[in-house]
């Protein structure tokens, strides 16, 4: 059984934290599922700080999530640590440090993955946190900013001593983004150097080679980010793997089932307007791959509402 901090896992699987997909309902969905854990859509320390409307929605977790890590990205120190403090007595389980960030507006900040360029103050902001909370306190790393500063074990060994009791690391550089073959070897590196749990990511895509990356590099947990999109049945697959047994995936019917209760779920959390905008790349994950499914995708990015949503799968499945 994983261990972070005091916070024992049901499991070693996690939902990666992913903006714009990792809201309430779909973590949710993924915990029905069997996720280990699930993380939040990431927060920023300085929207908390001046409370944003918008940042408040993002932080709403449901009395039916098991183990949520909420995942905090800022580069001020003192900012980071105070707002950690505010929310401390929310229901989440975790306080993830987001250092793997590499869109342009965050690293531009200073925030995210630019925070490997600046090791003195990654710790900096890892011990204002830490010493902060009484809650776990973990961080997202990558394996560098690009190929010319691979220093994940760096900013691990820097991590554990400045307070945090694990670490996920994505095996790709900042320079990559998304693209390219993960790097799993840095993982490997990374749990040799350190004493702390270490959270593997990066190019698992299903039971096999999340068994893979375990066995390749020692981690004590599996966190996994695309693969989720539109198959949160994965964690069910996994969750059935370590007991011995097999899942042939999801029936027609369970799709369908799962896609409707999706839209349901969102339209209830955002309204009828928002709701249904966004369970459309989700109603396009669902169904990618499927014969027919690239000319659905048009007709989805058409839907208004939950009957368009409906009827559109009553016809295509």
């Amino acid at each position: 059984m994983v261990r972070i901090g005091n916070v024992e896992l049901k499991n070693r699987w996690i939902l990666a934290p992913m903006a714009g997909v990792c809201d309430l309902p779909f973590r949710v969905l993924c915990t029905r599922m069997g996720a280990g854990m699930t993380c939040m859509e990431m927060v920023s320390a300085k929207a908390i700080y001046y409370n944003n409307k918008n940042t408040e929605a993002l932080m709403e977790i449901s009395p039916e999530e098991e183990t949520v890590s909420l995942q905090l990205f800022g580069s001020d120190p003192k900012i980071m640590g105070e707002m950690a403090k505010r929310i401390e007595d929310r229901p989440f389980a975790i306080l993830d440090i987001n250092m793997g960030c590499p869109v342009p507006k965050v690293v531009n900040n200073h925030e995210g993955s630019a925070l490997m360029k600046d090791p003195l103050l990654a710790g900096r902001i890892i011990e204002a946190v830490a010493g902060s909370i009484n809650k776990p306190v973990t961080v997202k790393i990558r394996k560098g900013f690009d190929e010319a500063h691979v220093n994940a074990v760096e900013i691990a060994r820097i991590a554990q001593e400045s307070g945090a009791v694990a670490v996920s690391v994505h095996g790709r550089t900042r320079e990559q983004f998304y693209s390219g073959k993960a790097d799993w070897d840095i993982i490997r590196q990374v749990k040799e150097a350190v004493s702390i749990p270490v959270i593997g990511n990066g190019d698992v895509t299903d039971v096999d080679s999340a068994h893979i990356i375990i066995e390749e590099t020692g981690c004590d947990a599996v966190m996994i980010g695309r693969a989720v999109q539109g198959n949160p049945w994965i964690f069910k697959a996994l969750d059935m793997a370590d007991k011995g047994l097999a899942y042939e995936g999801p029936t027609i019917e369970e799709r369908k089932s799962m896609i409707l209760l999706h839209g349901r779920m969102l339209i209830e959390c955002k309204g009828d307007y928002i709701g249904i905008r966004e369970m459309r790349k989700h109603a396009a994950w669902y169904t990618q791959g499927l014969p027919g499914s690239s000319k659905l995708r048009g007709r989805m990015n058409e839907m208004e509402s939950y009957g368009d949503l409906k009827q559109l799968i009553e016809e295509f499945l």
